[in-house]
């Protein structure tokens, strides 16, 4: 907490907010608005009578977001849509290991919560368990870190090496404006997740999820199907009992699964895609299609959206999950023209945009991302202009508290 001395003459408010430099951990200065508490008192110099202002610092807390997913499921990709929709390229820090995990942006950092692993590659093979077990991870020191970061308390955090499958030498990672936690156990232990205050998952349906790494991994890697398979089958268990069970937590949920419009298809290059958005969350309204609560299915193939084989539906509606009410927006299928998604964002409600097609925009300046024909890269688009709007809600929830509380 800073405090601040003002010596006036002049009648002042109880309130005052002061602009101030800061140096940021990218290492240039950025102006930041901090807003304080006064108190006042009058003191006697040189004859006369001045105010004394006093003044603490309060400063806006790191917003912190959680996502989580299996591993191959889509987390690099989300990360990417999410920090361009706040500005800025993340980056590895600068000066730092070649091999660290964690990107930086001009308001996200992004940590990656394998960096929390306990055992390395060998220690976890000694010991039999795989890096989606509990045992195998650090959760204390999670957590007091993700907290310290939280309060704005810089950590030095450790790095798991990915290529050589050590623990390498910790880095020092200060608290930005908003931390992304993503990995396989952001929501499994309970004080982590109390720290979170906007949490996703990606659940990639198992047809899918072998889709894909029948394509990864026998087109690119040279493995055969065997192998292929004995690697999902020796993960499943874990990933069965300790990270699919998170999606109960998740504030919205990103469901995908094999399409509908093609009977028996099991290739997973058409997609139907589900975002499931709980009600009630605060500084959060789900994204309705049309009529918000009403059940609406859309097929909007036409004369202003080029669809071909199998063409695209759309599904909105109420729903239960995990006891939780949610509302569900679906879309089934892939489109043709990027451009011609303004139709489709024409209909779409609590968007959270900042201008008429702003999420087409996005569409189009990742066009090359996986996922940018269907489900995936709309909704993951849609849920990263969401999060940008949370995050100005509480920074004003915020702000607007102080000052309240000034006046009281």
């Amino acid at each position: 907490m800073a405090v601040c001395t003002v010596y006036t003459t002049q009648s002042l408010n109880s309130t005052c907010s002061i602009s101030t430099p800061t140096k940021t951990h990218l290492g240039f200065h950025q102006k930041q608005v901090v807003f304080y508490t006064t108190t006042r008192k009058s003191i006697k110099r040189n004859n006369s009578y001045s105010s004394e202002i006093s003044c603490s610092a309060e400063e806006t807390k790191t917003v912190v977001i959680g996502l989580a997913a299996d591993s191959g499921c889509g987390k690099s990709t989300f990360m990417r849509r999410l920090t361009s929709v706040f500005g800025g390229a993340a980056e590895p820090p600068k000066g730092g290991n070649p091999d660290s995990n964690t990107l930086i942006s001009d308001t996200t950092t992004v940590i990656c919560l394998d960096d929390y692993h306990s055992l390395d590659r060998t220690g976890r093979k000694e010991k039999g368990v795989t890096a989606l077990d509990p045992r195998a991870n650090d959760f204390d020191l999670m957590y007091e870190q993700v907290k310290a970061l939280k309060d704005g308390i810089p950590v030095e955090k450790p790095i798991y090496n990915h290529v050589s499958g050590l623990l390498d030498p910790p880095e020092l990672i200060k608290p930005p404006k908003i931390l992304v936690i993503e990995g396989l156990h952001p929501m499994f232990d309970e004080r982590v997740r109390d720290l979170l205050d906007f949490s996703i998952y990606l659940d990639i349906s198992n047809e899918v999820k072998f889709a894909w790494k029948i394509q990864r991994d026998m087109a690119e890697r040279g493995h055969s199907l065997e192998s292929i398979k004995a690697s999902i089958e020796a993960r499943k268990p874990d990933f069965d009992a300790y990270i699919d069970p998170q999606k109960q937590f998740a504030d919205a949920v990103i469901e995908v699964l094999p399409t509908q419009l093609i009977p028996d298809d099991n290739e997973g290059k058409v997609l139907r895609v589900r975002l499931i958005m709980k009600e009630g969350v605060k500084y959060f309204s789900p994204v309705y299609l049309f009529d918000e609560g009403s059940t609406i299915s859309w097929i909007p193939c036409g004369r202003k959206l080029t669809c071909s084989y199998p063409g695209i539906k759309f599904f909105y509606g109420p729903d239960s999950y995990f006891d939780n009410e949610v509302s569900v927006l679906e879309m089934d299928g892939q489109f043709d023209r990027l451009d011609e998604l303004i139709y489709v964002e024409s209909h779409l409600s609590n968007i959270s945009t900042k201008f008429y097609g702003e999420v087409t925009q996005q569409m189009l300046k990742h066009a090359d991302f996986p996922g940018s024909n269907n489900g995936t890269g709309l909704f993951q688009t849609m849920v990263g202009l969401k999060i940008r709007d949370l995050y100005e809600q509480i920074v004003a929830s915020k702000a607007g508290a102080t000052l309240e509380a000034a006046k009281a």
